[in-house]
């Protein structure tokens, strides 16, 4: 499989580290208590859309085993879910944008299918709309095929404006007997009180850093292992983090940042001048600079010499980054201040 593929959760069968989170399921499958809908939740990154299809994949599986939730990678049903034509398989996701849906449409006319790098540099909608979450009542007004499962998998149910939100919460008032409905969220919340009583919660953990570590030797192995294990470190139990600190050169950005901090008041101006000005070349750049002060800010807020004037540091970086983004404010000067302080407080 191509290294491209294996980490899109459509196509990745190796999951590690929510084993705890596949006992709870597999238990619940073996007593007959299985839920209709499950609430799968916790950090970004994590494994939540790969646990999600593993369990669909288990599900959907006619020779499924009653000892885990693995299956065979070559079965047909597992062929066609990472095709993407199951048909008792529905996922409900942010459509891509027009003019990206048109570049799939035209490559799949070609016979020429789009691979999962060049789908992720597609651009999606900024919402789920109403209109895709009322396809599930279609969905699962059809019988399924072999008598089987039918499952549905919101990814993630975060992305949906409160019409779509409601929408789902009529689906899981009268669920269709023999289904399984998935909402994966990374912020619980900010869900409706009444979409999360109705759902068995599934809380899964951030990865130990040992499993990243792991992880990170397997999807990109041409890292060196110091630079593996400096990703680990920032990546807070998130492979999905580490894997995109990985190609955006976080980690470089960090330590750069974790010198110029450390240097306290005799910090240069010139390299922090420097490490603002290419962390404010593009909106990437500047996003993963916002997210790492943040990492910064509370890594350090117990090791600090002030812990009361620390935490106040952490609610200034916060405001600050917020106040920029809301009023399109200068992000260098931003920076400029942010790292400044912290240099005095270090």
């Amino acid at each position: 499989m191509p290294e491209d593929e294996i980490v899109i959760p459509q196509n990745n069968f190796f999951l590690l580290g929510q084993e705890e989170a596949e006992k709870v399921v597999l238990d619940c499958y073996n007593n007959h208590t299985l839920h209709n809908s499950w609430l799968i939740s916790g950090e970004r990154g994590i494994g939540k859309a790969t646990f999600a299809y593993k369990f669909a994949r288990f599900l959907l599986d006619p020779n499924r085993s009653r000892n885990s939730l693995n299956t065979n990678f070559d079965s047909s049903s597992n062929r066609l879910i990472s095709s993407g034509s199951h048909p008792d398989l529905k996922i409900v996701e942010r459509d891509y944008i027009e003019t990206d849906r048109k570049k799939i449409l035209k490559s799949i006319k070609d016979g020429e299918a789009m691979g999962d790098s060049e789908r992720q540099n597609l651009k999606k909608s900024a919402f789920i709309r109403i209109d895709d979450v009322r396809t599930i009542n279609e969905f699962m007004s059809k019988k399924s095929s072999h008598d089987g499962w039918r499952v549905v998998i919101v990814d993630s149910i975060d992305d949906m404006n409160s019409s779509a939100a409601n929408a789902v919460l009529k689906i899981l008032e009268e669920p269709p007997a023999k289904s399984i409905i998935m909402l994966i969220s990374h912020n619980v919340g900010r869900l409706l009180p009444t979409i999360k009583s109705r759902c068995a919660k599934l809380v899964l953990k951030p990865l130990p850093e040992n499993i990243v570590v792991s992880l990170l030797r397997r999807y990109r192995p041409e890292l060196s292992e110091e630079d593996i294990k400096g990703i680990a470190s920032i990546a807070s139990g998130s492979i999905g983090k580490a894997l995109n600190y990985a190609d955006g050169g976080a980690l470089k950005v960090y330590n750069e940042l974790q010198r110029i901090v450390f240097s306290g008041r005799k910090f240069r101006v010139d390299e922090m001048l420097n490490w603002v000005n290419t962390s404010t070349e593009t909106e990437d750049s500047y996003n993963l600079a916002k997210e790492l002060v943040l990492k910064f800010c509370s890594d350090n807020i117990i090791n600090c010499r002030d812990v009361v004037e620390m935490a106040d540091v952490w609610e200034d970086t916060v405001r600050r980054f917020r106040l920029t983004d809301s009023l399109n404010m200068d992000k260098r000067q931003t920076l400029i201040n942010i790292v400044g302080r912290l240099c005095q407080i270090s």
